[in-house]
């Protein structure tokens, strides 16, 4: 099977065009991967947030980072309707809830039964952590799908 990949044009290099703001961003990505949270559960919620986002480039990235770190390729396929599959843990259903929230604030407030539901898995400083990666992560797959600074190979 022949992969055939359409070039789609960046449509602003935020990156270059702004240095100073991408090696901020960068370092706050870095500080952000400083965890005690499973490297696994991290990719997952990455995944569903760029998907939400509807980042081409990031939900390629952290997919592929979650298979290549040994995750189930069916869990990273099913990721859009995990709240229907059987794959995922509860600690990962109250993480990817808790992302999911996060990225529809739109739609409405984080909820306090959410929060809740998510420290009966976390520690209070896991949860600060996984806020952390999940408003990382918005800002990036955010970047991606608005800007297309960068380009999938």
């Amino acid at each position: 099977m022949n992969i055939v990949v359409n070039d789609i044009p960046v449509r602003v290099a935020v990156d270059k065009l702004a240095p100073h703001i991408n090696k901020a961003m960068n370092a706050l990505d870095a500080a952000s991967r400083i965890t005690v949270l499973d490297a696994g559960l991290l990719e997952l919620v990455r995944t569903r947030v760029s998907q939400i986002n509807g980042c081409a480039f990031c939900v390629d990235m952290h997919s592929g980072d979650a298979v290549t770190g040994g995750d189930d390729p069916r869990r990273v396929f099913a990721l859009p309707a995990w709240r229907e599959a059987p794959f995922f843990t509860g600690r990962e259903r109250a993480a990817l809830e808790l992302a999911e929230a996060m990225t529809r604030l739109s739609e409405a407030p984080v909820g306090d039964e959410t929060l809740a539901r998510a420290a009966e898995h976390f520690t209070e400083a896991e949860l600060a952590e996984l806020i952390w990666t999940v408003t990382v992560i918005n800002a990036w797959s955010r970047l991606g799908a608005t800007a297309r600074p960068w380009t999938l190979k």
